[in-house]
């Protein structure tokens, strides 16, 4: 299918026109539409263009029509279905100086709009080909409230108001980095492909970013190493279809040093046999099995290099290709199980040129297969590089009696044929039909509230095989998924099984722009209130983090038994585990039901907009002079190295007014507060990296505003140092900000770059979170490029204070600030 129909909204009555479009061989001719209310008869029709008459359903999952239905006897004006003009509530954390009731709760609620889709009306587009955007919720209106503070007024805006507008079309980006699997040394200007179509190379650092063209369902790249030293990494990339950014670490496997063959002898290759572990099966190659690319037969040595990957080793999950799925007949994706991947590169000995093969045989061993059932599903399959799925290329089936069995060998063989036509990925596997879904949600902190979740998270799940026995030591693995975490966290497919829970298991792990989230704790004490399950379900699922039985491994992942819910038992019916058939369900279930957890290790540093923005949702971007971000489609952030000489650490605030745009003068965008870090080679001194909203164009794009930047260390501190180039520049770059306050730092943010050699640190992406990670890694590093994690306090810095402990019963500077901020 190369045009799916494209989702719609309609009110009753509405018409709707759906379009697909299916490329083959023969050229489809006819098309079968199935719709609700026509007795469920599908009509084959010329051409992929269907017309649904008064607003009637459409039959197949998920559906891509959404039927608005108004509820007598007062049908509410049109739009009003998806989009409630009373906002939905969101809440906000206040400054730790604010606090809102008697109980000391610190949130405000600001309101959001969900960008749900509109009802279209004739006009709409009908969804052949290229597509405006259509109606989205969205903002309609927002009011500027002052919210008491410490004796002083905070600014902050409210959504009053929501409406339908033109939806905002964002860039849905995917980046990250390309490296071996081995020694993590990066794929330098590696070949990109998009299906068949080069889209470019990756960088000196193995970098990539790729923009998901619209109407993307599966995300395939293939990753090609020009010096042939990798084996091509086919990937089918998580994305999230809201807009921003996904960051992807991507591995590629090592080619086997490559071994030389007579290929007028008969060879055999074993397939897995590292690490002492008995081969998974081999593959035999007659002779005068090689050919040129012209089918003539080649005589003479061969070097033959097959590199397989094992499931038997967990750390290969990473580093094998696709996502394991195949189209069945009925054009279903459905996943596979895998017992082995191999890839092939046939070369002739003294000119290198590459070599095909065929027919040759694949013997796998059937001892390997735990799990009897399998041995009559068992196939082997090809991948398509340009789709990302699997082809089926034979049966593997056990051989004839005494036909294939070799002397005083004991074991038995499955045995397949393949033919080596080009350079392909291949895999031994079988289809799997006991499929559950596991609800995994990320949140910002330990604390777990509901309105703290993280958008944008990569949670990937291993499907695992346990060694009979040890539940918590996995045998193999057998097939990976990974999903992009939306508002309401995501549903992961894993095979499960009813009978036995522990038959499957799973390990779970998340990311947020490179970085490893934390799972929750299994010991020295399991507590479900903390994991997000209830007993005695939690029980049965076996719950362990990965550093359960050892403290010195990770805390960033953890692995339970995928045990199918039993239907009549109400403790199963609420997640984590949901039947295949209840996806629905699990994407909808709130956030009381059970399920599972990741968390930022929370650090001490605060963020306070005034226009309210998730950085993990691009979607929630409004327009708005006073907005920290101003322009959606690229994202700048900007760090100022603070050095701090005293005997503790230091909590250091940025205030964020306008400085120079007539709009914006004077009213506050926000605060960042960052507490300093020890420096490890001197006494008596810490650094902090602060984050400052950047000066620059505002979201109109037509007038810069340099930021007035006032920063201020908490206790009682006085700036001893300026770096002279930072100086030096503010004094040729006129207005100056005033410096009167000897406990506090101030300048107009400067419209250049600048550099670690002036203590600011710049950086733009298209991913909000990743330029602050990154920005903030050379910050501490000291460096243009570092991404040190370790304060280097005397390199790099802008400014320099001399503090000492806060003297008992005295006001903070913060609290003087907030209520006059003109003092700085």
């Amino acid at each position: 299918m190369v045009l799916h129909p494209a989702a719609k909204v309609r009110e009753a009555g509405q018409d709707v026109t759906f379009c697909c479009q299916a490329a083959g061989t023969p050229e489809p001719q006819k098309y079968s539409w199935v719709v609700r209310g026509d007795q469920g008869r599908s009509r084959a029709i010329r051409g992929g263009t269907r017309l649904v008459r008064g607003g009637q359903g459409w039959h197949r999952r998920p559906s891509p029509l959404t039927p608005l239905i108004p509820p007598p006897p007062h049908p509410p004006a049109p739009g009003q279905q998806s989009c409630r003009a009373e906002p939905e509530p969101s809440l906000v954390e206040l400054p730790s100086e604010c606090p809102q009731d008697a109980s000391g709760s610190r949130y405000y609620n600001v309101g959001r709009c969900p960008s749900s889709p509109c009802p279209g009306g004739p006009s709409e587009p009908s969804g052949c080909g290229q597509e405006e955007p259509g109606l989205c919720c969205g903002v309609r209106r927002m009011e500027l409230r002052q919210v008491p503070c410490s004796g002083s007024l905070l600014p902050i805006k409210v959504v009053t108001q929501c409406g339908c507008g033109h939806c905002a079309r964002p860039r849905v980006l995917v980046q990250g980095r390309v490296t071996a699997a081995d020694t993590g040394e990066p794929l330098r200007f590696g070949h990109i492909f998009l299906g068949g179509r080069k889209v470019g190379f990756t960088g000196y650092q193995g970098s990539f970013a790729i923009e998901v063209p619209p109407g993307t369902q599966r995300l395939v790249v293939r990753f090609v190493d020009g010096q042939q030293r990798l084996v091509d990494a086919v990937k089918v990339l998580p994305f999230n279809q809201r807009g921003g950014a996904v960051y992807q670490e991507v591995k590629m496997l090592r080619k086997t040093e490559p071994v030389e063959l007579d290929g007028d002898r008969n060879n055999s290759i074993p397939l897995g046999e590292a690490d002492g572990r008995q081969p998974v099966g081999e593959l035999v190659l007659p002779a005068g099995v090689f050919l040129k690319p012209s089918g003539e037969v080649f005589k003479g040595k061969v070097k033959a290099s097959v590199t397989f990957v094992d499931p038997r080793d967990v750390g290969t999950a990473r580093a094998a290709s696709s996502d394991l799925s195949f189209a069945d007949a009925e054009g279903e994706i459905v996943p596979l199980r895998t017992y082995g991947m191999f890839a092939v590169d046939f070369r002739e000995g003294d000119s290198g040129q590459e070599l095909q093969a065929g027919p040759v045989q694949v013997r796998m061993d059937a001892g390997q297969v735990r799990m009897p059932e399998h041995l009559h599903k068992m196939k082997l399959w090809s991948l398509n590089p340009e789709s990302g799925l699997w082809e089926e290329e034979g049966v593997l089936s056990p051989p004839e009696e005494g036909g294939e069995r070799r002397k005083r060998e004991e074991r038995i063989f499955l045995v397949g044929n393949l033919e080596i036509r080009e350079r392909r990925l291949f895999n031994l596997d079988v289809p799997e039909d006991r499929r559950c879904f596991v609800k995994v949600r990320a949140y910002s902190n330990e604390k777990f509230n509901p309105h703290e979740q993280l958008e944008g998270v990569v949670v990937t799940l291993i499907n695992l095989e346990p060694q009979p026995g040890f539940p918590s030591n996995p045998r193999a693995w057998g097939r990976f998924d990974s999903v992009v975490t939306g508002p309401n966290g995501a549903c992961l497919p894993a095979f499960c099984d009813g009978q036995r829970p522990e038959a499957y298991t799973a390990l779970l792990m998340a990311t947020l722009g490179g970085e490893e989230l934390e799972a929750v704790a299994s010991s020295p004490k399991l507590n479900p209130n903390a994991v997000g399950v209830a007993q005695p379900y939690l029980g049965k699922l076996g719950y362990r983090r990965s550093d359960h039985e050892d403290p010195a491994l990770k805390k960033t992942a953890f692995q339970i038994n995928v045990a199918k819910p039993e239907p009549d038992n109400a403790d199963e019916s609420h997640g984590p585990v949901y039947p295949y058939r209840s996806l629905r369900e699990c994407e909808e279930a709130p956030v009381s039901a059970n399920h599972l957890r990741f968390y930022r290790v929370e650090v001490d540093k605060y963020e306070y907009n005034v226009v309210p923005f998730k950085e993990s949702d691009v979607t929630s971007w409004t327009g708005d002079y006073l907005a920290w971000w101003p322009n959606p489609q690229e994202f700048r952030a900007c760090f100022i190295k603070v050095r701090l000489e005293g005997p503790q650490e230091y909590m250091v605030r940025s205030r964020n007014a306008g400085g120079s745009h007539p709009r914006t003068r004077g009213q506050l965008y926000g605060l960042r507060d960052s507490r300093s870090v020890r420096d490890p080679l001197l006494d008596n001194t810490s650094g902090a990296c602060v984050e400052f909203k950047c000066g620059g164009m505002l979201f109109d794009q037509n007038l810069v505003d340099r930021t007035l930047v006032t920063i201020v260390p908490q206790g009682s501190c006085h700036r001893t140092a300026t770096n002279s180039l930072l100086r030096d520049y503010l004094s040729r770059h006129p207005p100056l900000a005033q410096n009167n306050h000897t406990g506090a730092f101030s300048m107009l943010a400067p419209l250049d770059p600048l550099g670690h050699n002036y203590g600011i640190y710049t950086v733009t992406d298209q991913n909000p979170r990743l330029a602050k990670e990154i920005a903030i890694g050379r910050c501490f590093a000291g460096t243009s490029d570092g991404f040190s994690r370790e304060m280097r306090a005397a390199e790099g810095t802008a400014v320099t204070f001399r503090c000492q402990e806060k003297p008992p019963g005295t006001e903070s500077f913060f609290q003087r600030l907030l209520r006059a901020p003109a003092e700085a």
